[in-house]
C-alpha cells in the first residue's frame, strides 16, 4: 500500500503555502522564463524579480562572473517598473494560479510605501518582500538593511500601508543579523528572509582590472550556504515570526538543513541557473524524505536541530 503523502504546507503570516519551496528574487525572472521547465502553480510561491516604482536599466556589463561554487552579480536591480509589472507580468502569473510574492525596492520610505500601496488591489499578489539592501538617498546613501532604526522605521511605515503578508529580506553584511530581524519584527513584519548576497569581487589577472563593471557584486551559490545556515540558526533564537532561509540551496538536503535550523520555508536562487528544475526536485525530495522518516508534516521539522 502506498503511504499517504506528507503535509508540506506552511504558513507565513496569513498566507498558507502548499509547500515551503519558493524562488529567490532576481533568479527566476517574472516566472514566465521558467514556465517550460517548472509547474509554477505547484511551487510554494514565485518570488519575482525586484520591482521599483519606475523602470531601471541596471548596471553596464559585464555584470555576472562565475566563481568557485557560486557567482557574483552586479545586475543593478534592472526591472520593468511597477506599472508594467502589473499590466504585463501579473496577468500571466494570475492565469496559472501561482502564489506571487512581489519583491520591492526603493530609495526612500516614501517610494516603498507607494509600491506596496500600488500592489494592494492587484489580483493575484499574495505577499510583499522588502529588499532593504537599497541605499536611502535621504540618509546619505546608507542601506536600510544596515541600520536597525532605519529597518524598523521602514517596516513600520510599509506595514501601515498594506494588509498583505509582509516579508523583510535581510542583508548578511551586518554585525548582528539577529538584531536586524528583531527590529523588523517589532516594526510589524510577518516574516524575515535571509540571507541576501554577500559583497565580493573578482579581478582579471590579464587586464589587472576588476571583472565586474561595477567593481563589486553580490556573491551567491553553494559557497555561501554555511554562512546563511548559521545566520538562520542564530536568528531563529531571536524572533518569533517565521524565517525563510536563502543561500546556496541546491538540493532537498540543503533545504532540509535550513528547516532543521529554524526556517519555515526556503528560497532557491542560483541553483535555478544550473538546473531549471531544481525547485521541483527539491519539493519532491522533501516529500520523499518525510515519507521515509515516517513524519506526517514538514512543520514537525522546523527548528528540530535545536530540540
Amino acid at each position: 500500500m502506498t503511504p499517504p503523502s506528507p503535509d508540506l504546507s506552511v504558513t507565513i503570516g496569513t498566507l498558507r503555502l502548499p509547500n515551503p519551496v519558493l524562488t529567490a528574487s532576481g533568479t527566476f525572472g517574472y516566472g514566465r522564463e521558467y514556465q517550460p521547465f517548472v509547474d509554477l502553480a505547484a511551487l510554494g510561491a514565485v518570488v519575482v524579480k525586484g520591482i521599483s516604482l519606475l523602470p531601471r536599466p541596471g548596471n553596464p556589463p559585464p555584470r555576472i562572473v562565475e566563481t568557485p561554487c557560486g557567482m557574483l552579480n552586479a545586475i543593478g536591480l534592472e526591472n520593468v517598473g511597477l506599472a508594467r509589472f502589473i499590466s504585463d507580468k501579473m496577468p500571466f502569473l494570475r492565469g496559472l494560479g501561482c502564489r506571487v510574492i512581489v519583491n520591492v525596492l526603493g530609495e526612500s520610505i516614501e517610494e516603498y510605501c507607494q509600491l506596496v500601496a500600488g500592489l494592494n488591489e492587484v489580483e493575484g499578489v499574495s505577499g510583499v518582500e522588502l529588499n532593504i539592501s537599497c541605499p536611502n538617498v535621504k540618509k546619505g546613501g546608507v542601506a536600510f538593511g544596515t541600520s536597525e532604526t532605519m529597518a524598523h522605521d521602514l517596516t513600520r511605515a510599509v506595514r501601515a500601508k498594506t494588509c498583505l503578508p509582509l516579508i523583510v529580506k535581510l542583508s548578511p553584511n551586518v554585525t548582528d543579523i539577529g538584531a536586524m530581524a528583531r527590529a523588523v519584527e517589532e516594526g510589524g513584519a510577518d516574516a524575515v528572509s535571509l540571507i541576501n548576497t554577500l559583497i565580493g569581487m573578482a579581478i582579471s589577472v590579464r587586464t589587472r582590472r576588476p571583472v565586474l563593471a561595477n567593481t563589486f557584486g553580490g556573491l551567491s551559490g553553494p559557497a555561501i550556504k554555511p554562512i546563511a545556515l548559521r545566520m538562520v540558526y542564530q536568528t531563529a533564537d531571536r524572533v518569533k515570526i517565521p524565517i525563510i532561509g536563502i543561500g546556496g540551496i541546491s538540493t532537498w538536503e540543503d533545504a532540509m538543513e535550513f528547516i532543521l535550523a529554524g526556517a519555515t520555508a526556503i528560497e532557491v536562487g542560483t541553483a535555478n541557473f544550473v538546473n531549471p528544475q531544481a525547485v521541483d526536485e527539491i519539493r519532491a525530495g522533501l516529500s520523499d524524505y518525510l515519507v521515509g522518516q515516517g513524519i506526517e508534516s514538514i512543520r514537525e521539522m522546523i527548528g528540530a536541530a535545536k530540540r
